[in-house]
């Protein structure tokens, strides 16, 4: 078992962001993982794969003491697991300022994952922390073009 972090600087306070990326509305503003969102009234969230178009289950769980927040994942929704995650850091706790934090986000290389899967996953999570620190900057929504 591996993991890969991908971390931004982000312009703005870490409870902001921590708000932001534990919205499930918000997903799909940023994650390659999860297309044509369905979100049911216990917060599962349902979408698809962008690649192949399967189905991908996803469970948000905030820790807000923590600014942490658990990305349940699975093919089925009745067998999720906690493979990735992300944790805001407020930018006194790298010798900034609070108006900034930092975003990092961790994932975990399930069993079973080839090395060609494994390398899109880290590229794509790369850019994704990307996307999260332009939306939660510039609250640019591409959903409204």
């Amino acid at each position: 078992m591996s993991c890969d972090t991908a971390i931004v600087r982000i312009d703005r306070p870490a409870q902001e962001c921590f708000n932001f990326v534990s919205a499930a509305s918000n997903l799909s503003l940023w994650s390659f993982g999860t297309w044509s969102l369905d979100i049911d009234e216990t917060g599962l969230i349902q979408g698809k794969s962008i690649k192949d178009g399967s189905p991908i289950f996803v469970r948000i769980v905030p820790y807000l003491k923590q600014l942490l927040i658990d990305f349940l994942i699975g093919n089925n929704a009745g067998c999720l697991t906690p493979r990735i995650y992300i944790r805001i850091l407020p930018g006194s706790a790298m010798g900034g300022q609070d108006e900034e934090c930092a975003l990092m986000m961790t994932a975990l290389r399930a069993d079973g994952m080839d090395d060609d899967q494994w390398a899109g996953l880290k590229t794509a999570h790369a850019f994704e922390v990307s996307l999260l620190k332009s939306a939660i900057e510039t609250g640019y929504d591409h959903r409204n073009v």
